[in-house]
């Protein structure tokens, strides 16, 4: 048996062994991975889906899906300023509700900003139609925002894209 020479770069054209990496190993990770993902956002869907209102979401889930939903999106490649925008835009509502919530009901406050908050899916229709990477966010927040009913509902939803910002930019997001 000949003995490799130490003192020579490797070959380019050596034959892979199954136990060497491969593309092919490679692509399967990236299937399962992106499989446990895509299972973050249908976790998100699901929870929603037997709740009238987002409040209703339990904090404890709503932190765990944020942190699985935020490692995928960080995983298609979703810029964090692509969020923040979403972000920017509640925050802008939060805004509003303190600056017009003396002497007004919740009930009056959350109508103040209604309109906004739903006039919100259009926006992220639009930035998931440019960036294919923004779809799963506007898949979810369209859903969110259909649940969001109340004030309580709307702090849920600020809990949950600060969560989801938080978790992206801990997996590494830019």
């Amino acid at each position: 048996m000949n003995k490799p020479n130490l003192n020579q770069p490797p070959n380019k054209n050596k034959v892979r062994t199954e136990n060497s990496p491969s593309k092919n190993n490679n692509q399967g990770q990236n299937s399962s991975q992106n499989t446990t993902n895509m299972n973050s956002k249908e976790a998100i869907l699901n929870t929603l889906k037997d709740r009238k209102t987002f409040k209703e979401y339990p904090i404890r889930d709503l932190v765990n899906h944020s942190e699985e939903f935020g490692r995928f999106l960080k995983n298609q490649r979703l810029e964090t300023n692509q969020i923040r925008k979403f972000l920017d835009a509640i925050n802008r509502l939060k805004v509003k509700l303190t600056q017009g919530g003396e002497n007004k009901s919740e009930t009056d406050l959350f109508q103040l900003v209604e309109p906004e908050i739903v006039l919100l899916k259009p926006k992220l229709a639009y930035a998931a139609a440019r960036v294919d990477a923004a779809k799963p966010l506007s898949d979810v927040m369209a859903q969110v925002i259909d649940k969001v009913q109340s004030l309580d509902d709307f702090d849920r939803l600020v809990q949950f894209i600060e969560s989801i910002i938080a978790y992206h930019k801990a997996a590494g997001g830019k």
